[in-house]
């Protein structure tokens, strides 16, 4: 199917992209990489009147290390975090998800904040923004304010964004250099989007207790949710196989996965719990290998 009949805008700048945004409210419609919102419209699931295109806004597009954190603007592509050589350095993780991201075509057109500002329940940067505590900074006609992750997903495909407002970058602060994380995920074939996913991020003391983690996942429900319950649960104590299994009956608690092609909620519930389970294996084997060096 073609898409239906739209006005495409090309702004030069994000004072400009705001105002159109603020002029044609909800007919307009921001694009990025554009790898989510062109299927919805040759789909007619979308029907924006208006294109705003802002990936030709320059000073969206970087990756930068400042005052002990990552900052990257949101038109960042997803092939631009994979193969930063500064991401691979301080935030492997990341790395990691962007590399899972869809095929070669899907990473080198879309972008970070394209992919956040879907809000896809399944996506793969959720889990990781809320395992490392990111901020979301969002510009509109009211100004710039900060979004803590936690506080960004508020349902399937919406965010706590208001509709002016454009997301221009998101920060990262730096784990210690103890720290170590992981993200991996539940697919059906290779580049789909995950059935369940799980980004991990800790360090161990000297005596090799956990003393920081941050965990996200997806497949639990309709957001990418930070996992307190199980951060509470690991936090302080030295991470056994025990309490790994015991990490993966708390993650089911409370979850409710939204049935689709891709599975039953039941079969989603196990599917968080495995996913978790081997995260958080593989992270606190990563921190015990960096703790030995």
């Amino acid at each position: 199917m073609y898409p239906v009949s739209f006005e495409y805008l090309a702004p030069a700048s994000i004072n400009e992209a705001i105002e159109l945004l603020r002029r044609y409210g909800d007919d307009a419609k921001l694009l990025a990489g554009g790898q989510s919102l062109v299927p919805m419209m040759k789909l007619r699931v979308a029907r924006p009147k208006y294109l705003v295109d802002i990936h030709r806004i320059g000073d969206l597009n970087y990756v930068r290390e400042e005052a002990g954190q990552i900052r990257i603007g949101a038109m960042t592509r997803h092939v631009q975090i994979e193969e930063s050589r500064l991401i691979g350095d301080r935030l492997p993780i990341l790395r990691e998800a962007a590399s899972e991201i869809g095929d070669a075509q899907v990473r080198n057109r879309g972008t970070i904040g394209g992919g956040l500002a879907e809000a896809d329940p399944s996506g793969d940067y959720g889990a990781v923004v809320l395992a490392l505590n990111a901020q979301l900074k969002c510009v509109g006609s009211r100004g710039e304010r900060v979004i803590p992750a936690a506080e960004f997903f508020t349902f399937a495909y919406t965010t706590a964004m208001e509709p002016d407002e454009i997301l221009t970058e998101i920060v990262f602060p730096l784990p210690g250099k103890s720290s170590a994380g992981v993200y991996l995920k539940l697919e059906k074939v290779a580049g789909d989007f995950a059935i369940a996913s799980a980004a991990v991020q800790l360090s161990l003391d000297s005596a090799g207790a956990c003393n920081e983690i941050g965990i996200g996942v997806t497949g639990g429900g309709t957001v990418p949710q930070k996992a307190l319950s199980v951060e509470l649960l690991l936090g302080g104590n030295k991470i056994t196989s025990a309490l790994i299994e015991q990490a993966g009956h708390v993650i089911q608690e409370g979850a409710e996965p939204i049935e689709d092609l891709r599975g039953s909620a039941a079969y989603k519930k196990k599917a968080l719990s495995a996913i978790l389970r081997r995260a958080l294996a593989e992270s606190l084997r990563r921190a015990e290998a960096k703790r030995s060096l």
